[in-house]
């Protein structure tokens, strides 16, 4: 009897003991679409070079198309892993009012011109929730960019072109917050930037480079279901570099380079998040 009664108290206790949480595993696909306003962009190629705005030389005064895509898994409820693809593309067809010269070359005044500016980056990024709760976040955290760069002008008869492009890494520091307003509205910022005066942050051999990148937004939104929002994303996208790279191969010009753009997005996104494991 005696026996017996021992098990009955051990398995009691047993059972009293709380079992362990296992972390739970989200996986969440964000997308944006929306308009992007060209706040001020410049451009110099060559010491000797011209200083090309391309809102007012380049035709870069509409409006265009912005569209963002990214990944995220979280485990637990205070580590996040993301990947972010960003298309930036702008191609204009302009006629010059004024000569203009890139790496040591010169486009005439009149020149029917074709200018492409691309710049897409890849994005990842690690996030730690200071919070861990639910409900609102406060994450801190870094990123690494892939810049893949590209510069072309060509007069319209194909005669004069200047090409460059440029492909490096972008380390970045991270800040995220999201909180909630009610049941269903919540209001949230997200912020990735960096300013790196020297070669070794930037990427770059050559110690006379500055760089620069801020990619800032503000969004408030709706939980739709549990697993869909909504959200309006008002975004400053911004940043460049100056100085001369010792791996340019370019053959034309001295490989200086000044390269700097502001602008700003109007977006509406969309979020799902699935559950991998409970």
């Amino acid at each position: 009897m005696l026996r017996h009664t021992g098990v009955l108290v051990v398995l009691l206790c047993l059972g009293s003991i709380p079992a362990r949480a296992e972390p739970r595993t989200s996986l969440r696909f964000v997308g944006e679409l929306g308009f992007l306003d060209v706040l001020s962009h410049s451009l110099r190629q060559g010491r000797d070079g011209t200083l090309f705005r391309y809102t007012e030389d380049g035709g870069q005064d509409n409006l265009y198309t912005f569209v963002r895509l990214s990944a995220e898994l979280t485990l637990g409820k205070r580590h996040t892993v993301g990947f972010l693809v960003q298309p930036l593309l702008f191609d204009t067809d302009v006629v010059l009012r004024r000569d203009v010269r890139i790496d040591a070359l010169t486009f005439p005044e009149g020149t029917p011109l074709n200018v492409r500016y691309s710049f897409p980056f890849y994005r990842a990024s690690y996030l730690f929730d200071l919070l861990g709760v639910s409900e609102d976040e406060l994450a801190v955290g870094l990123s690494l960019q892939l810049r893949n760069a590209n510069f072309v002008f060509t007069s319209a008869d194909g005669t004069l072109r200047r090409a460059t492009r440029d492909v490096g890494p972008v380390p970045l520091l991270k800040v995220r917050g999201k909180w909630a307003l009610s049941e269903r509205w919540w209001l949230g910022l997200e912020a990735d930037g960096s300013y790196a005066p020297t070669a070794l942050i930037n990427g770059d051999d050559d110690s006379d480079t500055t760089g620069a990148l801020l990619d800032a937004s503000v969004r408030g939104g709706i939980r739709v279901t549990p697993q869909l929002e909504a959200f309006l994303n008002l975004r400053y996208l911004g940043g460049g570099a100056r100085g001369v790279s010792d791996d340019n191969d370019d053959e034309f010009g001295d490989g200086f380079t000044s390269n700097w753009i502001s602008t700003a997005t109007v977006s509406l996104g969309f979020s799902y998040r699935m559950a991998v494991t409970d």
